[in-house]
């Protein structure tokens, strides 16, 4: 499932650092830390998109 926007994007990548233990998980905030309970694989997928063409925040 690809990030819609780059701040998705940049929570995904949060997310998938404090899983692999790069970070801290207390420093997580907002979507990161309700991304946790998401896959290694599927943060990866989300991480992993391409910036081009994404817009900053996606309105609801």
């Amino acid at each position: 499932m690809p990030a819609k926007s780059a701040a998705q994007q940049k929570a995904a990548g949060a997310a998938l650092s404090a899983k692999r233990g790069d970070t801290p998980k207390r420093r997580l905030k907002g979507a990161s830390r309700s991304m946790m309970s998401m896959s290694e694989k599927e943060l990866e997928e989300m991480a992993s998109t391409k910036h081009r063409g994404k817009p900053e925040h996606v309105k609801p």
